[in-house]
């Protein structure tokens, strides 16, 4: 209605305009300016209304090139920029808007929004005092003031905020719609629920109220009644872009596949640069290839287009979930030959090359092992190899060059050069000295790594799936663990908690991740819970809030030290002479002159269910080990026995138990998540 009465209002300015010129009345010059400036304010708020906020930012442009102290056109654009996300530039207008209109409560009240969206609560708390000040029940303030409450982790306190705002505004729609958003941000479903009621008998031809109405369903897991309301959002307005999305991924969720393609060649007509709409699509094709082998090839194609039109779309804003998405299917459905897998890594090797230049080896690592995970052939493993030189990995660079020989086939001078001086140099290393195979350097922790299709997991109307893929990423990081072996199937995916638990512990594995995520268009949560395989028991979680580039790419690393931190070492004992011995751990692994290692009968310790830890009773300790050689992958020490008898034997476990103070300290994570964050955002 609004929407309409400002587009009349913009036709009236331009009827008038046309009538003075056709009588021939030329109004001043200012008026005309005033004319053109006004209208395209009208213009704007009417763009705005619709939900058009690329065409509204248009309008406010145009008519602040005419009037440049137009402060209502000014504080509207920087709402257009708010609701764009870019928060940055909406924080620059909005003050310039606040020096035309100081008064302006409305003004005050966005520019306390924008503040608090970039994490500036104390300096959105002191424009709020001036708000509050001036009135004391200002509504766009309790509703701020509700928002930073949360961001502090106090939703308790936004809960009794709003509570009290709605006995004053007894069927405000974004009050009822906050009030249901932070209930279920409590895990208070019922009353989540209530307010959602409250707002669709208030509203009952409100989209917005039916499409908060479905992902409040679509989160409970029921996805049959948040399909009838995204229905009947769609029904009061047809072309509701987050009703859309929501509906794909609904269709996606119930596997309809076909269906969410169509419903996301859909969105991709409206809007071309929707990446969302070709990511999923991608998905559901890459679903339907796995479905029908018959079709898979065909399937895995267009799958794989429409993940590569993504990236084309995003340039330099790479979109994590749809590369790595796309370099799992190309793993499943390519041969090691085929010349696009080395398009895709030679991506990777691009920026491998500039954190060398940078000297950030360990990022330049990473890359280069996501580049060879997909061309091991590439000749990229050159450098690859010069970086772990380069962080005083001889040994592991002596045996690449071993392996970019073989590969070759054919004779180098440099690489022949290298190999006989790193062999010579390594010559007294452990490994050579002691002849021990890579086959012998065991990996102590067996892992599985599992998402589960919880009842209370956000929609994703970003990347459906994410924890999907996020899991299968976060087991190729642990792939070049040496402490830790990813198990579990190719299919990370179960339907249930029993249905993981039961399958990590028939597979025998000492422990197993279950991995949540949970994202908007800037941060991403990722949480990953670790149970024992042998009971279930629930032991330890670990969280990484990441925002920004390479936010996937950091919360896996984040969540791999700290589970790196608290697993006690563990190592083997591999060679013995008398009282000097080797095993299986080194440099690499963390082993440090000054620590003294238990030797453990082999087979006796136990992982503990009631923390991260090994058990076993001090009479199956049989000696304790201090190295004095700590090379990279293995260390020599000596050993000293335990009692009477000498029961030490090669093949005993060496452990050290992790000290309290050993694991970081995890930043804290909001208690909001990132979807649901957005939500809130999108209620101003």
């Amino acid at each position: 209605m609004a929407g309409r009465f400002f587009r009349g209002a913009a036709f009236l300015t331009v009827a008038a305009l046309l009538c003075t010129a056709l009588l021939g009345i030329a109004p001043p010059l200012d008026a005309q300016t005033k004319q053109d400036a006004v209208f395209s304010y009208h213009e704007g708020r009417a763009f705005m209304m619709d939900g058009d906020y690329y065409g509204a930012a248009q309008s406010f442009l145009e008519g602040l090139k005419v009037n440049p102290a137009h402060a209502e056109a000014t504080a509207s654009l920087a709402e257009c920029y708010y609701y764009l996300g870019e928060y940055e530039e909406a924080l620059g207008w909005v003050r310039k808007a606040r020096v035309l209109a100081r008064a302006n409560l409305d003004t005050a009240n966005l520019e306390a929004f924008i503040l608090a969206a970039i994490g500036q609560l104390d300096e959105a708390e002191g424009v709020l005092k001036t708000v509050l000040q001036a009135e004391p029940y200002n509504k766009e303030a309790l509703f701020v003031q509700g928002e930073i409450d949360m961001a502090r982790g106090r939703n308790g306190d936004a809960l009794i905020r709003y509570r009290e705002a709605v006995r004053r505004y007894p069927d405000d729609r974004r009050l009822l719609l906050s009030l249901a958003l932070v209930s279920l941000s409590l895990n208070d479903y019922p009353n989540a629920q209530g307010y959602i009621d409250r707002a669709m008998t208030a509203h009952p031809d409100d989209y917005r109220v039916y499409y908060y109405a479905a992902w409040l369903s679509a989160r409970r897991g029921d996805v049959g009644a948040a399909a009838a309301y995204v229905e009947k959002a769609l029904y009061y307005k047809e072309d509701f872009a987050p009703a859309l999305a929501l509906l794909t991924v609904l269709r996606y969720r119930t596997g309809e596949y076909e269906e969410a393609v169509r419903l996301a060649d859909g969105r991709i007509a409206a809007n071309r640069n929707d990446t969302y709409a070709h990511y999923l699509k991608g998905l559901s094709l890459w679903r339907l290839g796995e479905a029908d082998p018959t079709t898979a090839e065909a399937h895995f194609r267009e799958a794989r287009a429409a993940l590569d039109t993504v990236l084309t779309i995003n340039g330099d804003n790479d979109d994590e979930f749809a590369r790595a998405l796309l370099e799992e299917i190309l793993l499943r459905s390519t041969s090691l030959e085929d010349p696009s897998r080395a398009r895709y890594a030679a991506w990777h090797f691009r920026r491998a090359a500039d954190f060398r230049q940078r000297n950030l080896s360990d990022e330049a690592l990473f890359e280069y092992r996501r580049g060879l995970r997909l061309n091991p052939y590439a000749a990229e493993r050159r450098d690859y190899a010069e970086t772990l030189r380069f962080k005083g990995y001889t040994g592991a660079y002596l045996n690449e060059l071993l392996f970019i020989k073989e590969l070759r086939g054919t004779e180098d001078a440099d690489i022949d050069d290298a190999i006989e001086t790193y062999t010579a140099l390594n010559r007294e290393a452990l490994p050579l000295k002691y002849q021990i195979g890579i086959e012998e350097l065991s990996r102590h922790w067996q892992i599985a790594l599992y998402t589960i299709d919880a009842e209370d997991a956000p929609p994703s109307a970003y990347h459906t799936d994410n924890a999907v893929v996020a899991a299968v990423y976060l087991k190729d990081v642990l792939v070049h663990d040496r402490n830790i072996a990813p198990g579990g199937e190719a299919a990370v995916r179960r339907s249930s908690f029993a249905d993981a638990f039961r399958a990590s512990r028939t597979r025998g594995d000492d422990y197993f991740l279950i991995i949540a995520l949970d994202e908007n268009e800037r941060d991403l949560l990722l949480k990953a819970t670790l149970y024992a395989s042998r009971t279930g028991t629930e032991l330890k979680t670990f969280t990484a809030y990441r925002s920004g580039e390479n936010r996937l790419r950091n919360a896996a690393r984040a969540v791999t030290d700290q589970l790196n931190a608290v697993l006690p070492f563990r190592a083997s004992l591999i060679r013995r002479n008398a009282n000097i011995a080797v095993i299986d751990k080194g440099r690499i692994d963390g082993v440090t002159q000054d620590s003294e290692y238990e030797v453990v009968k082999q087979g006796t310790a136990e992982i503990a269910t009631d923390g991260v830890a090994l058990k076993y009773g001090e009479s199956v300790v049989v000696g304790t080990f201090k190295p004095t050689q700590i090379d990279e992958e293995v260390s020599l020490g000596i050993l000293t026995r335990r009692g009477f008898f000498d029961r030490l034997a090669v093949g005993d476990d060496v452990i050290l138990q992790p000290r309290l103070e050993q694991a970081p300290a995890q930043p804290a994570t909001p208690r909001v998540g990132p979807e649901l964050q957005a939500l809130l955002r999108t209620l101003r």
